[in-house]
């Protein structure tokens, strides 16, 4: 089957009251409990978007990611009572796309469910220089032909300075249109264009496609040969 959301978190009670409360309202979603139920569940169904808890009981939501991310590029968002800036950086730098702390507003939640959910959809365009082929329907990055690891909002924030390119993008600009929402730091920021030129620059320490520009933001410089 197809769902638009699944939660994996061990508080039965919270995980189910969410999957209920989400298909109350045209969120179509599942909850599991554990890391393996999360396997056995990808196994059989599709899904488009992921709640995972940090702790799984004996098992730890941060190696669960790490091992999704070989799979799939959906959208992971972690749930968490933890409040350390360690746990946010670790979830962000193995493949989390946001860190939701604990306890949440149902209906919070729900927002920023649809809105990726929302925001995640293939507007048909590409980019393309020789070396660097970027397809938004795919939502997928290639260099030379082999196709690189980003997280969904790795590659929504790639895409959009793409779409901008040989453009200034301020941080301001980049916070309201790629996480459209108000609690996003630079701090973030920088470590999601971090793990883009990884992945996709000749050297990530002397950048060539993305460019900060210091004080004002970062240009995607398109067109190179």
């Amino acid at each position: 089957m197809k769902y638009n959301c699944l939660i994996v978190d061990d508080e039965i009670l919270l995980a189910d009251s969410t999957a209920e409360y989400f298909n109350m309202f045209g969120v179509t979603a599942a909850a599991v409990y554990t890391a393996e139920e999360c396997r056995v569940f990808f196994s059989e169904n599709s899904v488009d978007l992921l709640l995972l808890d940090i702790n799984l009981g004996g098992d730890s939501g941060f190696r669960l990611c790490k091992e999704l991310r070989e799979k799939t590029g959906i959208p992971i968002l972690f749930i968490s009572a933890r409040t350390s800036d360690d746990d946010q950086i670790i979830a962000l730098n193995i493949g989390g796309d946001d860190y939701i702390q604990k306890p949440y507003s149902l209906g919070v939640l729900l927002a920023k469910v649809k809105a990726v959910l929302k925001r995640y959809g293939g507007s048909g365009e590409g980019y393309d220089d020789g070396r660097l082929k970027i397809d938004s329907v795919s939502k997928t990055a290639y260099v030379n032909g082999e196709a690189v690891k980003l997280t969904s909002l790795e590659f929504k924030l790639l895409w959009y300075l793409v779409k901008n390119e040989n453009r200034v993008v301020s941080k301001q600009e980049l916070f309201d249109n790629v996480w459209k929402d108000k609690f996003t730091g630079d701090g973030t920021l920088n470590v999601h264009i971090r793990r883009i030129r990884e992945a996709i620059e000749p050297d990530p320490g002397a950048p060539e496609y993305i460019i900060t520009v210091w004080g004002d933001g970062y240009e995607f410089f398109g067109g190179r040969q």
